[in-house]
């Protein structure tokens, strides 16, 4: 089962994702590291992060690993270095090029199969794009200033105030939102959660309940499909 939980920042992704995979006894994947670690090699590559074909170019051979929320890049341990400012202003151009997200897709998807097929994935086109037939789709969203205060408290945000953070999540939106391939938005079968008056383990128990329903759904189904098989199945002379 693929659990999918988009949104924008600061309504509480990871945290939610995180937990519900601790539940659940799931790997967990964070999409936005995936891009993240891409932006970093384009930055260290030194070519211009608007420029597609440079972008891709500084891309190949990429070797990406992530494991227990550890984000190897060409072998080096890059988890804090892709919380990075400069990665931060720069991760939705690179994410925005085309053939950046078709590859980036790829990995996504190829890791999910790596850990046999079933995780609770984040990111803002899962539901849509990476994993359309997931099982439990959920878009997280919450107030703006309420999403500010949050993303304030990260350690990335460190010395700025939340106004200056309120404008960078509203241009981090714009560009996610206006992007011409795999735009950030709710997939029209998603839960739609506004996290801004709940806690942590409120979400976590509203999307649990949707994996429960989920799971009845699927056992129903597959009790149908074994009763439709025997009751058409050969009968004797």
């Amino acid at each position: 089962m693929v659990i999918a939980i988009d949104g924008p920042g600061g309504v509480g992704k990871s945290t939610v994702a995180r937990r519900l995979a601790d539940r659940l006894g799931l790997p967990h994947l964070d999409t936005g590291a995936t891009y993240r670690a891409a932006t970093l090699r384009v930055l260290r590559s030194g070519v211009d992060p608007s420029d597609g074909a440079a972008v891709v170019e500084a891309l190949e051979g990429m070797d990406l690993r992530i494991d227990d929320g550890t984000v190897v890049l060409d072998g080096e341990d890059v988890t804090d270095a892709i919380r990075a400012p400069e990665v931060t202003a720069a991760v939705s151009t690179v994410a925005a090029h085309p053939e950046v997200r078709s590859r980036i897709v790829a990995l996504q998807r190829r890791w999910v199969a790596d850990h046999g097929g079933a995780a609770v994935v984040e990111g803002r086109d899962i539901g849509t794009v990476v994993f359309p037939d997931a099982a439990v789709k959920v878009f997280l969203t919450a107030r703006p200033e309420v999403r500010a205060a949050r993303r304030a408290r990260d350690a990335e945000a460190a010395g700025k105030d939340p106004g200056e953070v309120a404008a960078e999540l509203a241009e981090r939106d714009r560009k996610d939102a206006g992007r011409r391939v795999s735009p950030m938005r709710p997939a029209p079968d998603a839960v739609v959660v506004d996290t801004s008056d709940l806690g942590i383990d409120e979400v976590v128990a509203q999307v649990l309940e949707l994996v429960e329903s989920a799971q009845a759904r699927s056992e129903r189904a597959e009790e149908a499909s074994q009763f439709r098989s025997s009751s058409t199945g050969p009968r004797r002379p």
